[in-house]
């Protein structure tokens, strides 16, 4: 079944593009979701006016997340925690404690939005990248100190 993408769908494609799904999918996930129309002329026209729309939506986002970036890559957040011997950790700094610290902070940040490249399990300072765009990473330095 030929389907043209309302919205970037992963996997599948970008905006506009025109895709072969299987009937199933389009039905029962992409159309009842606004993800997708059924290719017809009709539908071409009325994604052309959508496209503009989220274009500039797109634009004003990316604007936003620009400056919050460079606020971000000025914050440095601390995270205190547990320490036993030899400065190990009990356990170890996540991704739900940095958007905690963050949100506090007043900076709306999900989750899964934060990567920690390797597993913070020490005391000391590290780097930590925050998505907030499609393509717009952030750099965070996260220091994390012993708990009194």
């Amino acid at each position: 079944m030929k389907i043209i993408l309302r919205q970037d769908v992963e996997n599948l494609g970008q905006i506009g593009e025109i895709v072969n799904v299987k009937p199933g999918y389009a039905r029962n996930f992409l159309i009842p979701n606004q993800l997708a129309y059924v290719a017809t002329s009709g539908a071409l026209r009325a994604l052309e006016t959508e496209k503009k729309q989220y274009e500039v939506r797109q634009a004003k986002a990316r604007q936003q997340a620009e400056v919050v970036a460079a606020q971000l890559a000025e914050l440095q957040i601390s995270i205190p925690m547990q320490v036993g011997e030899e400065g190990r950790l009990f356990g170890s700094v996540t991704a739900p404690m940095i958007a905690s610290e963050l949100e506090i902070r007043g900076y709306n940040v999900d989750k899964r939005n934060i990567f920690i490249d390797e597993p913070i399990k020490t005391l000391g300072i590290f780097d930590v990248r925050v998505k907030l765009h499609s393509d717009l990473f952030a750099p965070l330095k996260v220091w994390v100190i012993a708990q009194e």
